[in-house]
């Protein structure tokens, strides 16, 4: 392999801009696989590692774990790609790969020490790992994902991480016909969630604060559009709801939208709210429901979810930015000012 360094975008420290740098990329072995990065999506959890809000980071820090390229060189016992695949990487590179949860597909719940994070985290190899605001990466071929001739490299990046942290809960719980199933929030995850919901069958409805975007939900297969800032919302869908994915981070009454569930209805909680949130025990009781969580997907599920997008012409709605505009970027989406997730095109590094 030629690439032992190559260029990237890397906050230096904790809350440093995001400046242009080289980090190291390990020669390839048996099973890795080069790939030549085309685009990587900003996820709002890059900025939270960045910012170190979920505690001490690794220095320097290159982001970045929706990641979409083309596979440029492959390691001699490759076999599951060859050169020229469309390929994609979401938040993991790699697991224990013995534990219970790896063998049936779960790396994401990996209890052998846990999955190997695509960024800010260590490898096998006591090296730490740097994601895809860079030109390449090189990763094992069992954790990479083929991405259909139908997705644009650029749309399904998002789809790496974003897409399969609704899909799964979504798919888990048993969305489609006849089940009402609400999002909560409407920005890069909820979008995704919205346009998966609809093509799996559900009735769908968005409640996001204001029906500021009430018009592109609707036309991404919304049914209903309701603002959580008017409580006529919660008196109005009292009892409604099958399933509640909830994509926030920001820290929400819970008892209040578990009220909106059916008797068996979940609630799950895929974003990541800094403080514990309190739940009243009546708010379960009161009708058999479940407060349930959700941690994107494992390689097999990630590959069904990127299938079933191409099938249904699913992709996410982007803003293509430059490298030289991370920073700004990252302002934006702490902003929420964004329709509604930035990739960088990684030509630009």
């Amino acid at each position: 392999m030629t690439h032992t360094t190559v260029a990237a975008y890397a906050a230096a420290a904790p809350k440093a801009p995001l400046e242009k740098t080289t980090v190291p990329r390990r020669p390839l072995g048996e099973h890795d696989i080069l790939i030549d990065i085309k685009f990587a999506g900003i996820c709002h959890s890059d900025i939270h590692q960045v910012d170190g809000d979920w505690g001490e980071g690794i220095f320097p820090m290159v982001p970045g774990h929706e990641i979409a390229g083309v596979v440029a060189e492959v390691g001699p016992g490759v076999t599951r790609y060859a050169v020229g695949d469309r390929v994609g990487v979401g938040c993991f590179v790699d697991s224990c790969r013995e534990c219970e949860n790896c063998r049936a597909g779960l790396q994401q719940y990996c209890t052998g020490g846990g999955m190997t994070a695509t960024y800010n985290g260590t490898g096998r190899d006591g090296e730490p790992t740097y994601g895809g605001y860079s030109t390449h990466l090189v990763v094992d071929e069992g954790y990479a994902l083929r991405i259909p001739d139908a997705i644009p490299l650029d749309a399904a990046a998002p789809l790496l991480c974003a897409g399969v942290t609704l899909y799964s809960p979504l798919r888990h719980w048993g969305a489609g016909p006849g089940k009402k199933v609400a999002v909560v929030g409407f920005g890069g995850l909820g979008h995704l969630g919205v346009k998966i919901a609809h093509a799996m069958g559900a009735e769908v409805t968005v409640l996001s604060q204001s029906l500021g975007k009430r018009e592109d939900g609707l036309r991404f297969g919304a049914d209903d559009y309701r603002a959580t800032a008017d409580p006529a919302t919660f008196t109005d869908l009292a009892g409604t709801f099958d399933l509640i994915v909830n994509t926030v981070s920001a820290d929400l009454d819970l008892n209040a939208y578990l009220d909106l569930l059916r008797v068996n209805g979940t609630l799950v909680q895929v974003g990541l709210p800094e403080n514990p949130s309190p739940v009243g025990a009546f708010a379960l009781v009161g009708g058999r429901r479940s407060l349930a969580g959700s941690m994107i997907g494992g390689i097999p599920e990630t590959q069904e979810m990127l299938d079933f997008c191409a099938e249904h012409g699913i992709g996410a709605e982007i803003e293509v930015i430059s490298a030289d505009r991370i920073n700004e970027a990252y302002a934006r989406v702490v902003a929420s000012d964004v329709r509604y997730r930035f990739v960088i095109d990684t030509a630009t590094i």
